[in-house]
């Protein structure tokens, strides 16, 4: 499959969590995405205990409208299904409906986590979605404070068969920030198997796109078209 950039992490749906709010935010951020080189982009709502409407069921449909709104508009951006999992002591409970696989092919799953140190409840959690036949990927570790303070927490992932996801928005953060040095440590470090926007509104794409450049300046063009280009045509169904 040819394809421009792919975006692994999105909020682009209107109206279904803390991302866009209304179609005319979605048009407008996939219009900076498209002029940004990317040719298609997951979107991941977040599937959260507070956004229980978030399903297998609902996401396709919701993905479908917003292609057709794209196309009307003229906008020539890919949009496909996906999901991001908080990673919680109750995952295993769940239902079968709120397992959001990327594309809805049952092989990789978005995960995300805000924790100071890692909880109990993690590895069980991790090792519970394996079972189901999942690739685990962890979406910005960059962010969590554990990490943050223990950066070598990258080495018990990447035993455990997990893949990480950086943002972009973290390597357009201020120089000093943690999470940009952790970002910029990571990516350095080839610890990264992609990098997603996690776009949630207009006003936030200029330090989004600014990341991707930020990052093209650190290790060069050939390495952020692996992270952006190569690895993320992995997640689409064949």
């Amino acid at each position: 499959m040819t394809t421009g950039r792919i975006d692994v992490h999105s909020h682009l749906l209107p109206g279904v969590d803390d991302g866009c709010k209304t179609i005319g935010e979605s048009i407008a951020c996939a219009r900076e995405l498209v002029a940004a080189g990317y040719t298609h982009a997951f979107c991941t709502p977040h599937v959260w205990p507070n956004y229980a409407n978030v399903t297998k069921a609902s996401v396709p449909g919701w993905t479908r409208a917003l292609q057709e709104k794209l196309d009307e508009e003229g906008v020539p951006l890919k949009v496909m299904p996906g999901g991001e999992m908080n990673l919680h002591g109750g995952v295993k409970d769940l239902m079968d409906d709120y397992f959001i696989t990327y594309g809805m092919a049952e092989r990789f799953v978005l995960t995300d986590m805000w924790a100071a140190e890692l909880p109990a409840f993690f590895e069980p959690t991790i090792r519970f979605l394996q079972s189901r036949g999942y690739t685990v990927i962890l979406a910005h570790p960059e962010r969590m404070r554990a990490v943050q303070d223990h950066p070598e927490l990258a080495d018990v992932f990447a035993d455990m068969g997990m893949l990480l996801q950086g943002n972009l928005q973290c390597f357009g953060d201020p120089p000093e920030s943690h999470t940009r040095r952790v970002a910029e440590q990571y990516l350095m470090e080839g610890r990264y198997f992609m990098l997603g926007s996690d776009t949630h509104n207009p006003q936030s794409m200029a330090i989004r796109m600014n990341g991707l450049r930020n990052a093209t300046a650190l290790v060069g063009e050939a390495a952020i078209e692996k992270l952006t280009v190569e690895n993320p045509r992995k997640l689409i169904p064949l």
